[in-house]
């Protein structure tokens, strides 16, 4: 993605969202300075801005805290948002039911109605962690994203691997029409091992 100096850019607002301890903040820190930092759960909202090149805006990406006294303020955030990232911990099947009725909660809301949404399946690293393909099935992402442009994004934010990726992605999905977008996730699935069956789960949600 490359981060740059100072220069006029164009900026959309990314909200990053998930429960604490999906690794929202480590992410964001291993991204922007490529260094792994020890993090607390974060309380209120860390802020930083990624440049992309010269032909993309810049993202203003808010790291929301997700403990659940935090969880009811994240709708103050919606306004403006160009962008939804939502991040979780493909390790902790145990909270994965948490995960799944958050996020199916936030994309109700009608000021995020149609906004482009990349999930990080984060924690790819650890042994035990769910594939991307059976975190798609069990968030019911087929279902809650209909009419919305999404992607599924295995990474560590330890190692780095599949972060770039993930931000790529999402200003991508902002820059393009959602039909646009059918065709490159199909083949962008394909190469990553899905099944045919998976494949065409995910384009159904576009429909």
């Amino acid at each position: 993605m490359g981060l740059y100096a100072s220069r006029l850019q164009r900026q959309e607002q990314v909200l990053m969202l998930g429960l604490d301890g999906s690794g929202k903040t480590t992410l964001l820190y291993k991204l922007m300075y490529n260094e792994s930092v020890v993090t607390v759960p974060t309380v209120g909202f860390n802020v930083e801005t990624l440049e992309t090149d010269r032909s993309s805006p810049s993202l203003t990406v808010w790291d929301v805290g997700g403990q659940k006294k935090m969880r009811p303020h994240w709708r103050h955030h919606y306004t403006d948002t160009a962008g939804l990232v939502f991040v979780v911990d493909s390790w902790d099947q145990e909270r994965l039911d948490e995960a799944r009725k958050e996020l199916h909660r936030v994309l109700r809301f009608e000021s995020l109605r149609g906004i482009p949404l990349v999930v990080f399946a984060n924690k790819q690293d650890r042994p035990g962690a769910l594939s991307p393909e059976t975190l798609c099935l069990k968030l019911d992402l087929r279902r809650v994203c209909e009419g919305r442009a999404w992607f599924i994004q295995p990474c560590s934010a330890t190692t780095g691997m599949g972060l770039e990726e993930g931000f790529r992605r999402i200003v991508y999905l902002m820059k393009t029409p959602l039909k646009q977008t059918q065709e490159d996730i199909k083949v962008k699935m394909r190469s990553k091992g899905f099944s045919i069956t998976a494949v065409k789960q995910v384009l159904l949600c576009s429909r």
